[in-house]
């Protein structure tokens, strides 16, 4: 199971990555793997979210789950090509596999996210 060294995790198997303030978000290897064959993804619209609420669904197999934001902020830019091609989540989930940018509002929200090394405890890894 790949967990990225560079990124923070939500207790919901989201990741974010951060560049200045700005983050990238995605969905983790072991939630990828969990969900099974990804074959839709619906985000919605652009805009404001606060932390922990639901900026989309993302739909397999197996079941249809909410994408929950990591923090709070405007969501700025959603990754077309993953409806195109919904099994990149599957193939590569920290790359072509990302759902969203978001500009953070509130960067100390971020202390309340997991290190790689809860991260790794929290799903066994």
């Amino acid at each position: 199971m790949n967990i990225p060294e560079d990124l923070k995790y939500t207790k919901d198997h989201e990741w974010i990555k951060v560049e200045g303030s700005k983050g990238t978000i995605g969905i983790t290897d072991y939630a990828q793997g969990e969900l099974g064959d990804i074959i839709y993804l619906d985000i919605p619209t652009l805009g404001n979210v606060k932390q922990g609420d639901s900026f989309g669904t993302i739909e397999a197999v197996k079941t249809v789950a909410d994408m929950n934001a990591p923090v709070s902020g405007k969501i700025t830019e959603m990754n077309s090509a993953v409806n195109d091609n919904p099994a990149s989540v599957n193939q590569d989930p920290y790359g072509a596999g990302w759902m969203a940018k978001i500009e953070l509002s509130n960067p100390s929200e971020l202390d309340s996210l997991l290190t790689p090394a809860a991260y790794k405890e929290l799903v066994g890894a």
